[in-house]
């Protein structure tokens, strides 16, 4: 039986993680909070099933706040990091790199994560990401408090 060396396996994991997925409908609980005036909605929270010794995940969710905000970090109990990332093509080279300064989110606008493009990515993984469990994310803002969505991990349809 081949080994595949860790470096390779998380090289297949994060090309898995921006290969673009078909739109689903939301499948998990819209939460809101608010802080004065503001408030964010976030739909259709889900996660990638990650292979076993995947030392990385990929996760995709819809955001929409009522005034102008941003992320300014994720965290999750279920990996060591979260960060969120961007996919881009470069010279007919895939690039994915961390959105320095947190992703803007624009008053009244959604803003999609999704296969393909903006994701959030978990690295140092503590164990598979497994279909049909959920992970919680806790997702920091500029302007409204931290709010938990607990995204399923499911296969992209």
């Amino acid at each position: 039986m081949k080994r595949v060396s860790a470096a390779a396996a998380l090289f297949l994991l994060a090309l898995a993680a921006c290969q673009p997925g078909d739109k689903q409908a939301s499948t998990t609980t819209t939460v809101e909070t608010s802080a004065g005036k503001a408030t964010v909605e976030i739909t259709d929270a889900w996660c990638r099933p990650s292979p076993n010794g995947a030392q990385a995940g990929a996760c995709y969710l819809t955001l929409e706040s009522s005034q102008a905000n941003r992320v300014t970090g994720v965290a999750t109990p279920l990996a060591s990091n979260a960060m969120i990332h961007d996919m881009t093509m470069e010279g007919g080279m895939m690039r994915m790199s961390e959105i320095a300064g947190g992703l803007p989110l624009p008053a009244g606008e959604a803003v999609e994560l999704a296969p393909g493009g903006k994701h959030l990515m978990l690295m140092g993984l503590t164990g598979p990401l497994v279909e049909g469990s959920s992970v919680p994310l806790t997702l920091t803002f500029s302007a409204t408090p931290a709010m938990t969505v607990q995204a399923a991990v499911r296969q992209p349809k």
